[in-house]
């Protein structure tokens, strides 16, 4: 079950929903949606079968709207003041849970957004990143990281190619993991259970 949240970044607050679950845990996943201006929100397919399978392992979620998404105030912040809506958000999950392991989750313009503040935070230990697009977005900044990282792509996604993402890979300190769905483009529609179930391994690892 999934509660109802608000918390603040600077002047504004953002809406969310947690879920802890009923037995302590030792992780908690601050899970990050696509791009606000193509519709993207916390209710998204991808965004939805990741916090539900976390849940399944017994995983506290946290999933938030950016802000100037649904009742988070604010306005878009082209992917810059983004990255303090998940620092926010981080916040918020290790106010409820006395998480050890936190992790943040992120798809499309949620994975550039959330990698790029998960790497900053040290509160942070882990990372996902599905359809990373490196073909709008500049992700050199991961070559420095060296958190466990893990990234998701499908075989046909024009945003995420493989070839780019191999590439990216080989640059990237250890730990790491590249898994790639077949048959899935940049919305893996029917596939998403293929998506949510490469993050729990990588977090079960």
């Amino acid at each position: 079950m999934e509660e109802q949240v608000r918390f603040p970044v600077g002047d504004i607050m953002l809406e969310g929903l947690l879920s802890l679950p009923a037995k302590a845990t030792q992780t908690g996943v601050v899970v990050c949606h696509p791009h606000p201006l193509y519709g993207g929100e916390m209710r998204n397919n991808v965004v939805e079968a990741m916090v539900v399978r976390f849940q399944e392992e017994g995983f506290a979620t946290l999933r938030f709207n950016f802000r100037g998404v649904g009742d988070s105030g604010g306005e878009h912040g082209e992917g810059v003041a983004e990255v303090d809506d998940v620092k926010a958000a981080v916040g918020h999950l290790l106010s409820r849970c006395a998480c050890e392991t936190v992790v943040v989750a992120g798809y499309s313009f949620g994975s550039m957004v959330g990698l790029k503040a998960g790497a900053e935070d040290e509160r942070v230990t882990k990372l996902i990143g599905v359809a990373l697009p490196i073909a709008r977005r500049d992700a050199s900044f991961l070559e420095s990281v060296t958190k466990p990282k893990l990234l998701v792509s499908g075989d046909r996604d024009d945003h995420s190619p493989v070839a780019g993402l191999e590439a990216l890979g080989a640059r990237l300190p250890e730990p790491k993991r590249l898994v790639i769905v077949r048959h899935a483009d940049h919305f893996f529609r029917g596939l998403e259970r293929d998506v949510a179930d490469a993050a729990a391994r990588f977090l079960d690892a």
